[in-house]
This record gives structure tokens, C-alpha cells and sequence, in this order.
């Protein structure tokens, strides 16, 4: 069994600290009652505005403007970024492919070519006589002076400039050494003695002051708080006897069934009417959306076809099967709905 902590003795106060308690703590409280009082009368008519009136206006405002605003705004923006990556965005694309395939075709690649013959030719006949020229004409002669000339110069303006720096050094140590001495004799002792002998006790009887202070603050704020407490209950209690009840009866007995009323006969018909409108727009918005999508697949085919068929005309290559015709599919007597019958093939057309 684990014996518990007992926590550390108090250590005795002195007779200064007791006499500077009970007086600062009897001003302090006395100051900070009525303070503390209005402060709480403060923060409660605060938190019962912010709950009857701001909250609900907040919620009703947050709602028209979601309603009114961001929804139409919502779907106008998804009407309009359809719209313009329908009619600009892609074929804005396809275009920029076929000429990024143009340019790339009949301007980047004979460049390319251009630029890397360009490039051997400066290097065979410009930098490999400028390496020559640099290695055994500059490089060298460099090299040998420094090694024979400048080496031997530095070397003994070093050893010259070691030994002065030398001697200033010795000098300067003793120097430093007596200005460090004459300092802490005529500085440092006479503001350690002032510190020890003043400001320490000076700082000691502050500190004792202004915690004495804060205690007391803090004890009468929490008394202030319980005595705030206990006037706000009975002013609540008083409240709703005198103001609640009936405020209570003539929701219930009035507000209420007219409420219910506007909502079952108005809100709910309106609230039905409006989700079939939209209902509906939503439909024929889906069949334009179905048949913008199969042009853009068709004109995609078209683009796709001719680019082909410009590759061919460029770069040549074998003649194109002919398509398939809808009308007629192999194995089968029937047409293809919504196609063109194929025209017929006569045999002595074929033979002749």
C-alpha cells in the first residue's frame, strides 16, 4: 500500500505580511464588489441578446442569403463554366493541338536539326582552337610563375608579418589585462556592493507588496462572483415568474396554431410547386446537355479524320479503307435506324 504525499509544511509569516493582508484585502473588497456586480449584469444581458435576437437573425440572414444568393449563383456559374468549356474550351484545345503539331512539325524539328549542325561545326572550328590556345599559351606560362616567383615571395612576406603580429599581441595582452584589473576594482565592486546592500532589500519588500495585492484581487473577485451569483438567481427567478409565464401562454395559445397554420396551408404547397419547377429544369437541361455532348463527338471525328488525312497528304503512306456504310451490317438484311440505305452495286457496272 503506497503511502500518500503529504504536502511540504507552510513555512511561518511574518508580522509584516499579516499586517499588510487584512487591510488590503478589506479595500480591495470593497472596491471590487460593484465592479464584479456590473461586469456579471453585463455578460448575462450580453449572452441573452447574442441568444433571443443575434443567433436567430444570424441563422434567418445566413438562410435568405443561401437561398436567394448562393444557390442561383451556384447554378448560374455551372451553367456558365458548361457553356464556355462547351464552346470555347475544347475547341480551343483541339485547335491549339493541331497547330502545337503544325508548328512542331514544320518549324521545331528542321530547327532542331539546324541547331545541332550549327553546334558541331562552333565546336570543330571555334572551341577546340580556343582550348589550344588557352591551355599552352596562357595556362602554362601562368603556372610556371606562379610555382618559381610568386611562392617564394609569399613565403617570406608571411614569415616577416608572423613575427610582427607576434610582438603587437604580447603588447596588447598586457594591455587588456591591466584595463580589466582597473575596472573591477573602480566598476565592479562598488556596483556589487550597492546591489547586495540596496536593491536586493528594496526588491524584497516590492515583491511582498504587489503578491500580497494580487492575492487579495483574486480573493475578492471570487467573492464578488458568488455574491453576483446568488443576486442574478434571484432576479432570474423574479423574471420568469413575472415576465416568462406570460410570454410562455401566448405563444402557446396564439403564436403557435398561426404558425402551424401558415406553414401547412402556404409554405408547404409553394415548398412542392417549387421542386417540381425545378425538377423540370433539371431534365431539360439534361437533354441539352445529351445532345451538345454528341455534336462535340461528332466534330472530335471530323478533326480527328482530317488530321489523319493531312498526315497522309504530308508524309504519304497506304490509300485509307473507305468506311463502313451504316446503312447495311454484315450478316444482316436490316438497316440501321436513323441511316441512309447504301446505293447498290451493279455487277456489269463492276465487270465493264
Amino acid at each position: 500500500m503506497e503511502l500518500q504525499q503529504q504536502p511540504p509544511p507552510r513555512q511561518p509569516e511574518g508580522c509584516l505580511t499579516v499586517a499588510i493582508r487584512v487591510p488590503v484585502r478589506i479595500v480591495v473588497l470593497v472596491l471590487v464588489v460593484p465592479v464584479r456586480m456590473v461586469w456579471d449584469v453585463l455578460a448575462a444581458g450580453a449572452r441573452a441578446v447574442h441568444r433571443t435576437a443575434l443567433r436567430p437573425l444570424g441563422r434567418a440572414l445566413a438562410w435568405l442569403g443561401r437561398t436567394l444568393i448562393v444557390v442561383p449563383l451556384t447554378y448560374l456559374g455551372r451553367g456558365l463554366a458548361w457553356t464556355g468549356r462547351t464552346l470555347i474550351v475544347v475547341p480551343l484545345t483541339y485547335l491549339g493541338r493541331g497547330l502545337a503539331w503544325t508548328g512542331r512539325m514544320l518549324i521545331v524539328v528542321p530547327l532542331t536539326y539546324l541547331g545541332r549542325a550549327l553546334a558541331w561545326t562552333g565546336r570543330v572550328l571555334v572551341l577546340t582552337p580556343l582550348a589550344w590556345l588557352w591551355r599552352y599559351g596562357v595556362a602554362a606560362p601562368a603556372q610556371w610563375l606562379y610555382r618559381w616567383a610568386l611562392t617564394p615571395l609569399g613565403r617570406g612576406i608571411a614569415w616577416v608579418a608572423s613575427g610582427v603580429a607576434a610582438g603587437v599581441a604580447w603588447v596588447a595582452s598586457g594591455v587588456w589585462m591591466a584595463l580589466v584589473r582597473v575596472g573591477l576594482i573602480l566598476i565592479v565592486v562598488p556596483v556589487g556592493w550597492f546591489w547586495r546592500r540596496v536593491l536586493t532589500p528594496v526588491g524584497h519588500a516590492i515583491a511582498l507588496v504587489g503578491r500580497e495585492v494580487g492575492a487579495a484581487f483574486g480573493h475578492a473577485w471570487r467573492i464578488a462572483g458568488q455574491l453576483s451569483r446568488a443576486v442574478g438567481r434571484g432576479l432570474k427567478w423574479l423574471g420568469g415568474q413575472l415576465v416568462g409565464r406570460p410570454v410562455r401562454w401566448v405563444w402557446r395559445t396564439l403564436c403557435a396554431p398561426v404558425l402551424h397554420w401558415v406553414r401547412d396551408a402556404l409554405w408547404a404547397p409553394a415548398a412542392r410547386a417549387a421542386a417540381v419547377v425545378g425538377r423540370a429544369a433539371r431534365e431539360a437541361l439534361g437533354a441539352a446537355g445529351r445532345g451538345a455532348r454528341e455534336a462535340l463527338a461528332s466534330a472530335r471525328d471530323t478533326v480527328r479524320q482530317a488530321r489523319a488525312d493531312a498526315w497522309r497528304a504530308l508524309v504519304g503512306g497506304p490509300p485509307r479503307e473507305p468506311a463502313p456504310h451504316p446503312a447495311r451490317t454484315l450478316g444482316r438484311t436490316t438497316t440501321a435506324s436513323g441511316a441512309v440505305p447504301a446505293p447498290e452495286i451493279s455487277l456489269r457496272k463492276t465487270e465493264g
